[in-house]
């Protein structure tokens, strides 16, 4: 197959992912020798266009997982907006150390739903946003070296195969969400927590507000968040001040829980060609 454009497409609130599909991006392009663009889909406006993808394009699309699946309130956007001609894709999500369920099998279903045909996948280990303790200073050189394998057995299997035969990932893609739980193990319910803000900290520079990927915060008054908050972190991530953080007790409960019970060794990254 003669790859002429190689896409990244990512959902990254926190960074992570972003730098993930990059990587596989890059050096894609390089074995193809191929041209290659990204698309953020991080906010509202950006996920209100539409893409096509061409049949001689490979996708890269990465999201994080949210409770062992895409995140619910932003998979029907990708639904919408993002559409193959019989386009290959390479289908990559990122965790942070829990588990990714039956997210890499949901992006493969979405995938081939629209049109495109997933050639491989993977699950990388990356820092989860609740917590620097989980999978910390994750993806690191180990895991960009990994990804770089991965697309050494795309460009093989591309170039050696007429159809594309679809990678055997596990999961079901129609399974339910995975319930959070606190440290006493009963149902951690924060599903309504918004960040607080420090206004004494906070500079009024707007950045909240800009990156937030619900749109959910008022950009007049950023501690007032009047829309739906998924938990992303984007503006705890990224407040230049400190100003923004979750201070709701299940929160802190599940992640107190995270770094309790899913604070162990290294854990491998998982690769389906």
């Amino acid at each position: 197959m003669d790859i002429k454009k190689v896409t990244g497409v990512y959902f990254s609130p926190a960074g992570s992912t972003k730098t993930v599909v990059e990587t596989t991006v890059d050096e894609l392009a390089r074995l193809f020798k191929a041209e290659c663009r990204y698309i953020s889909l991080n906010t509202p406006s950006d996920r209100a266009q539409e893409y096509q993808f061409a049949p001689d394009e490979l996708v890269v699309f990465g999201c994080p997982v949210y409770a062992g699946r895409l995140p619910n309130k932003i998979s029907p956007d990708f639904a919408r907006c993002l559409h193959g001609e019989g386009t290959p894709a390479l289908a990559l999500v990122t965790y942070g150390g829990r588990a990714y369920d039956n997210a890499l099998a949901e992006m493969c279903e979405l995938l081939t739903k629209n049109n495109f045909k997933p050639a491989a996948g993977g699950a990388f280990l990356s820092r989860h946003v609740f917590s620097d303790k989980l999978a910390a200073g994750r993806p690191d050189a180990a895991d960009l070296g990994e990804l770089r394998m991965l697309t050494q057995g795309v460009a093989l299997k591309l170039r050696s195969e007429g159809e594309i035969k679809p990678p055997k990932v596990p999961g079901d893609a129609q399974a339910a969400y995975y319930t959070p739980l606190k440290t006493d193990k009963t149902p951690a319910k924060f599903l309504k927590a918004k960040p607080t803000t420090a206004m004494v900290l906070c500079e009024h520079c707007g950045l909240c507000a800009k990156i937030c990927p619900m749109g959910a915060i008022d950009p007049n008054d950023p501690s007032n968040i009047p829309g739906t908050c998924i938990k992303c972190c984007a503006c705890t991530t990224y407040c230049p001040s400190g100003a923004k953080k979750f201070d709701d007790p299940d929160f802190l409960s599940h992640t107190a829980m995270l770094e309790q019970f899913q604070t162990e060794a290294r854990k491998e990254n998982s690769i389906f060609l």
